[in-house]
């Protein structure tokens, strides 16, 4: 009778322990964003948790800067993620440091279904024939503006502005409401895109291929805006973090002079800065300027899911990745917060049950940019961030005033190419 009492406790121990030890399974989730995106994510991975006994989250949320430092000190201290939300600026730095996951024997063995997946988008996450990054969405660059005050003063923005109009526009809004300017301010990709609509490119096969003529191009729209009055200066950037939603310019302040009546962002953005918008502005969409829009502009994926390579529980995470491209119950909780779901199916499946607007940044990817753009550009080489850091640097310098656009494109070339190397 003792000997059963006894094997009737040890069994009773060993359940306990393997339930403690399958509740132990956790995976860290990470991603840039805003609290619309943040309170979407999370919960999804609750829905996750839910439909998978014994699987617990960590997430870890940021603002864009602060994110991707943090990586870099997860990193090094080999503690990425299991689960890391990418951008395709960043993934080429990724993988050359070994940090990223080939996700493709878990297409092979199906625990990763990217049947639904265009492959031009399937491509994007692809670099030397590995799969590192699985699109969660397609955007493409959005120029957000204030369209109840342009309304109110009888203002017209029409889609695929030249960069002549774009500053004729700028001038008017500016001279009929005292609102200025934001040409993207600290939004990386506004100086590729612009080079795009010339015919040339930040970068050409890993290297720079920007002239002293193309940075002077680029660098003079912000002196030109400056000098004119018609650009917000360097100085409404110095107390907010660049790149927030909720502090950019365009909704944050109470000020025309030191608020914008536009903001460089993309389109899957839309719905965080309709909602961080004061009561009763109303945002509308358009494509960013170009001299020649359509060979600038493009359909881009707009973040991606990548697996750690330092992660211990690399297939789990893979699970997870899986669940948030062809879950359609997963994405009527994102409601194509991170841009148009990348599956077809899910697609269609959440279409009809997005917000209005949502449904508004649809028909701009489907009517406005889709029959007029050309091929997203490659990824950007390693280096690539070090090089945005430093033009950030002198783009500050010159809009308080420091250096001239002649001197902030002759430093450009001078350091460019060490940077990127």
């Amino acid at each position: 009778m003792k000997k059963l009492a006894l094997f009737l406790v040890l069994t009773m121990l060993v359940g306990i322990v393997g339930a403690s030890a399958m509740a132990d399974t956790q995976m860290t989730v990470a991603w840039w964003g805003n609290q619309t995106r943040n309170e979407r994510t999370q919960a999804a991975l609750d829905l996750y948790a839910e439909q998978n006994a014994g699987m617990t989250f960590d997430v870890q949320m940021n603002a864009w800067a602060d994110y991707w430092a943090a990586l870099a000190t997860a990193s090094a201290g080999g503690s990425l993620p299991d689960v890391i939300q990418m951008d395709y600026q960043y993934l080429s730095q990724y993988v050359q440091n070994n940090l990223l996951v080939d996700l493709t024997p878990y297409v092979t063995d199906g625990t990763l279904d990217i049947a639904q997946v265009n492959e031009g988008i399937t491509g994007a996450g692809s670099i030397d024939g590995g799969l590192y990054a699985i699109c969660l969405g397609v955007n493409a660059p959005s120029l957000l503006y204030n369209k109840t005050l342009l309304d109110a003063n009888g203002i017209t923005v029409k889609d695929n502005m030249t960069m002549d109009e774009f500053i004729a526009l700028s001038k008017e809004i500016f001279e009929k409401t005292g609102y200025k300017t934001n040409i993207g301010y600290g939004t990386d990709m506004v100086f590729d895109y612009m080079l795009r609509g010339l015919g040339h490119s930040l970068f050409t096969d890993g290297k720079v291929s920007a002239t002293q003529e193309d940075a002077e191009y680029y660098f003079g729209l912000y002196e030109q805006g400056i000098k004119e009055g018609w650009h917000v200066g360097s100085e409404i950037f110095a107390e907010v973090t660049i790149g927030s939603v909720e502090q950019d310019p365009m909704i944050y302040g109470s000020d025309p002079a030191n608020m914008s009546w536009c903001a460089f962002f993309w389109s899957n953005q839309m719905t965080a800065m309709q909602a961080a918008a004061p009561e009763g502005m109303e945002i509308g969409v358009t494509t960013w300027p170009s001299a020649d829009p359509i060979k600038s502009n493009y359909l881009k994926p707009s973040q991606f899911f990548s697996v750690s390579a330092q992660g211990q529980n690399q297939a789990e995470a893979v699970k997870v990745v899986n669940f948030f491209l062809n879950s359609t119950e997963c994405n009527d909780i994102l409601l194509a917060e991170r841009g148009i779901p990348a599956a077809a199916n899910v697609a269609a499946a959440v279409a009809p049950k997005l917000d209005e607007i949502n449904q508004k940044v649809v028909a701009y990817i489907n009517d406005v940019v889709t029959p007029n753009c050309s091929a997203v550009p490659n990824a950007d080489p390693a280096g690539a961030t070090e090089l945005f850091a430093y033009i950030d640097e002198l783009r500050e310098q010159l809009c308080y005033g420091a250096i001239t656009a002649q001197e902030a494109a002759a430093a450009f070339v001078e350091e460019a190419a060490s940077i990127i190397k």
